[in-house]
């Protein structure tokens, strides 16, 4: 007689990571009763968890087990949009769907269209499975901007990778400038480095267009004009230079331009920067000198600078600072926008790009997804978009231009499958809606953009219902369209296995061992850009850049202003003389746990700040329901009348689901689908409004 099945523990603690797209990738401690995850708390033992989780994470059983989960595949049975659906067997979901893309893919696979980014950070559970399924399939490629694109071109240009400050030295600090970042809300265990400085002595600037909680807490906040931030940073450079607050030798050894760059500097006077960035010429001024003499200085610069025109020579601009004082000499010194290019992944392991076989399909950007929806056929685009496979997003709450994008989606003729733990905006616009795991309940590995530790997350419970993760559902997929490459049976274990590249970065971390650690640190130094090797192709800091002046930009950095501003369009903003950004709502993470319910009672109702002159000019009360439009669109929303915006200004918080919000539409009703210089991305923060 066999022996019995070993029983698991009536209570037992599994190790998890944190799958959202923030910075901090929490190492997660899941409490398990009898096969029910009943607490998720922050593992205090992982040096920048240390314990602590924001609000939303620290609900997650409550996100888990939500009477509202989807746990079965629904088939549309109603018009497009109407949310009428029944409940499907798994069989004839996946055999409808292969079957209809067989046909899109036997006249031109182009016509299918992945659409997806960071509803999970894993990087099994995000893109490998599916990476290979839509390789092999041949289907249209996704340009993945809508986060952190221009960010990410503009600090490669000037240090070749993401990559800089240990986020833990922080603290260690004298100066620390938090450049476009509301990190209370956004990068909370940043925050608490912070404050360590703080503590010791240190001076905190807070940067931003709008006194947010973490301007609150700082000793100064430097509160310019949206889109303006390389302005600024030209302003600090001329004074820098000016009063030879310069490292010499650092800028002889370890940087490439600087000439030039001096040149261009001159020309950006504190009057000059003042006028366009709105700002006090003696706030820039003591900016300069607290810069130029207070070390080690460090910068925390975030992405929400970067949602505009001129975003990445913004961060091209800001990231040129630290080796002007020579700041990377100290391992407090230096800037972090994000860590990720520290890491080093096995992408062609993970994705199989081989799978092309020497195939170039088109490159359709996730921005502009509401105008490629509506293209018909022609020579220029390729094929008209006949299906749309959306896992890990939700494009119409989170894509700009939101009546383009629903007028896409909306078409009776696209074929659209949505893998979902909720209803979403999108999964209403669905063919079918297939029910996919929570970070609890399968397996998965991450790196982290916001500090320098790879972590396990290990499956906590069996999935719920009939839900299935997502690499299980491109595997039962690929067997559908006839896929024999051994790649589409490997396990998830065996996927995570792939990830982790053998490199001197990654010392000797391997998946097992991480899986039982639950994380493990870089082999980083603290400082490893003390005596330049920075990862460019000169290997030192690049304020003049080859790599821009040959794909026919400026090989510096370019102060380029808004789409939409008085300075830069005057007839637009004689008729919406309002500047909009809508940064994060604090209970929120773009559209995750908009639905949870305690966390959107939190938050309450969408709201937008507007500036007492503001609305005494428009007759409007605190209090009020008002309706912010411009050409684009119409959004109705509740008025908080307060000074935490500048006069001119009109902070929305986001991103609330369409359904949810009056009229059911959201802030990117106002949106548009215009790029960003440098890394093809969305100008979320580059947009005027009239508000009534």
């Amino acid at each position: 007689m066999a022996d019995p099945a070993p029983t698991q523990p009536a209570s037992r603690t599994v190790r998890g990571a944190c799958p959202h797209d923030c910075p901090d990738t929490c190492a997660l401690l899941v409490t398990v009763d009898q096969g029910v995850a009943t607490a998720v708390r922050g593992d205090p033992h992982h040096p920048t968890t240390h314990g602590a989780l924001c609000a939303k994470v620290a609900r997650y059983t409550e996100r888990t087990y939500d009477p509202q989960r989807l746990l079965h595949p629904l088939k549309r049975v109603g018009a497009k949009g109407s949310g009428c659906f029944i409940q499907v067997g798994w069989e004839e979901a996946l055999d409808d769907i292969a079957s209809r893309l067989r046909a899109i893919a036997d006249r031109d696979p182009e016509g299918v269209l992945p659409y997806s980014y960071a509803g999970t950070m894993g990087l099994v559970q995000g893109e490998a499975m599916a990476a290979r399924f839509f390789h092999k399939l041949g289907a249209s490629r996704l340009n993945r901007t809508i986060c952190s694109a221009a960010g990410g071109a503009g600090i490669d240009a000037v240090l070749g990778g993401k990559v800089g400050m240990d986020v833990e030295q922080f603290a260690h600090s004298r100066l620390i400038l938090i450049w476009g970042s509301n990190s209370i809300t956004s990068n909370l265990h940043f925050w608490t480095y912070a404050q360590r400085a703080k503590r010791a002595g240190a001076k905190l600037v807070c940067i931003d267009p709008w006194r947010n909680e973490t301007a609150d807490k700082c000793h100064e906040h430097i509160q310019l004009r949206p889109g303006t931030d390389a302005a600024l940073a030209y302003a600090l450079m001329h004074e820098l230079i000016s009063h030879d607050w310069l490292d010499q030798n650092y800028i002889d050894h370890y940087t490439l331009g600087f000439e030039a760059l001096r040149e261009r500097a001159q020309q950006w006077t504190p009057e000059r920067a003042a006028a366009v960035c709105g700002v006090p010429v003696e706030q820039i001024r003591q900016l300069a000198v607290d810069y130029g003499t207070l070390r080690p200085a460090a910068i925390r610069v975030n992405y929400g600078l970067q949602r505009v025109r001129g975003g990445g020579n913004a961060v091209r601009a800001i990231a040129s600072l630290p080796a002007l004082i020579g700041a990377w000499r100290d391992p407090a010194g230096g800037l972090l926008l994000s860590s990720s290019s520290h890491f080093a992944v096995d992408s062609s392991a993970l994705e199989r790009p081989d799978l092309l076989a020497g195939r170039s399909p088109r490159t359709i950007n996730m921005t502009t997804i509401g105008n490629d929806l509506q293209r018909s056929t022609s020579p220029a685009f390729g094929p008209r978009i006949e299906a749309i496979i959306v896992y890990n997003s939700n494009p119409m709450a989170v894509a700009p231009d939101g009546e383009a994008v629903r007028k896409g989606f909306a078409r009776e003729d696209l074929f659209t499958v949505v893998l979902e733990h909720f209803q979403t905006d999108t999964a209403d616009q669905a063919d079918y809606v297939l029910p996919a795991t929570t970070q609890l309940e399968h397996l998965d590995v991450h790196k982290a953009y916001g500090h320098r530790y790879w972590l396990a997350n290990n499956q906590a419970i069996e999935p719920l219902g009939e839900a299935k993760p997502n690499s299980q559902i491109f595997r039962e997929l690929a067997r559908r369209m006839g896929f024999t490459e051994a790649c589409f049976a490997e396990t998830d274990e065996q996927i995570a296995a792939h990830a982790i590249k053998a490199d001197p970065r990654n010392g000797t971390i391997t998946f097992k061992a991480l899986r039982e650690q639950g994380w493990l640190k870089l082999t980083v130094p603290d400082a490893p850009f003390a005596q330049g090797a920075f990862p460019t192709p000169s290997g030192k800091c690049e304020f003049w850049s080859e790599r821009e002046a040959a794909a026919g930009r400026d090989p510096l950095p370019e102060v380029l202003l808004p789409y939409e501003s008085e300075a830069s369009a005057p007839q637009l903003a004689a008729r919406y003389p309002l500047a909009l950004i809508s940064p994060p709502a604090r209970n929120f993470l773009n559209s995750t746990f908009v639905n949870v319910p305690s966390l959107q009672a939190s938050e309450g109702e969408p709201l937008m700040l507007l500036h007492p002159q503001d609305a005494a000019l428009r007759d409007i009360a605190d209090g009020q329901l008002a309706r912010a439009f411009n050409d684009r669109g119409s959004y109705a929303c509740r008025v908080e009348v307060s000074t935490r915006t500048r006069p001119g200004q009109v902070v929305a918080f986001g991103i609330w689901w369409r359904k949810l919000s009056p009229g059911a539409v959201n802030v990117n009703a106002l949106t548009h689908q215009r790029l960003t210089d440098l890394g093809a991305g969305p100008c979320f923060y580059d947009c005027l409004i009239e508000v009534s």
